[in-house]
């Protein structure tokens, strides 16, 4: 079992404030979307949770098999440690190292290193392409070849809790159809629970369980269903233009 709960979470950059009193929740097993438009607050969440950024107020709290952890003001080390891992915008690889390389970093954790070779071999199984080219520098990959590397490096790290943030930027469109069926297909084979923030709502609603909108770092909109989001007013005005 493995879970978040943010509760009345403020954070920014020194004056700025960019999350004010946010709450919500990621229930185990789920995929709960993310979503609004980009300077909305959604990378900036992450990073509080991956303790890059500590927040001003507000509790961060993750429950591994029944153990409860705060996150709010912990290393990131630490919390990769419990089994937390992001997948950044923009990916964020070592442009150049090979392939195999870069998934050998994501291993940092002490139960993954256990299990390194078995983990490489599950993302060549998953991600053929990168089994084609293990030898190849990072940097020299394309743009969808680049986002599949930062899902293996992710996964190479046994993670409990997966985030993943703006996995649609920068791709074309049949590419951003295809990550985000792989990390649905991924989810489901790995039993992750995971978060996702993505601007892309049309294909984010496509696996989420239920979501929220976020709107200058405050949520506007809980939806309990990707039926719910769907049928909302305000996401049908301002993000779909319906």
């Amino acid at each position: 079992m493995s879970s978040l709960s943010i509760s009345n979470l403020s954070a920014g950059y020194g004056q700025v404030r960019v999350i004010e009193d946010l709450s919500m929740d990621v229930r185990s097993g789920e995929t709960v979307a993310l979503l609004g438009t980009n300077g909305n607050g959604k990378s900036t969440l992450m990073r509080c949770v991956m303790g890059l950024l500590a927040p001003t107020a507000g509790s961060i709290k993750l429950e591994i098999d029944g153990t409860t952890h705060e996150l709010a003001g912990a290393q990131t080390e630490d919390i990769v440690g419990l089994g937390v891992v992001m997948v950044p915008e923009g990916r964020r690889l070592f442009p150049r190292l090979s392939v195999e390389e870069n998934l050998t970093i994501g291993a940092s954790r002490r139960l993954a290193r256990k299990v390194l070779p078995r983990n490489i071999d599950f993302c060549f199984e998953a991600f053929p392409r990168l089994k084609e080219r293990r030898a190849q520098l990072a940097g020299s990959m394309s743009g969808g070849e680049q986002q599949m590397l930062a899902l293996g490096r992710a996964l190479m790290s046994e993670p409990r809790i997966l985030l993943v943030d703006e996995p649609s930027v920068g791709l074309a469109p049949v590419m951003v159809k295809r990550t985000i069926a792989k990390i649905k297909e991924l989810k489901e084979e790995k039993r992750l629970t995971v978060l996702m923030a993505e601007q892309n709502f049309h294909q984010a609603l496509t696996i989420a369980d239920r979501g929220y909108v976020i709107v200058h770092g405050r949520i506007v909109f809980a939806g309990n269903s990707a039926g719910e989001l769907n049928d909302n007013e305000l996401i049908k005005k301002f993000y779909m233009g319906l």
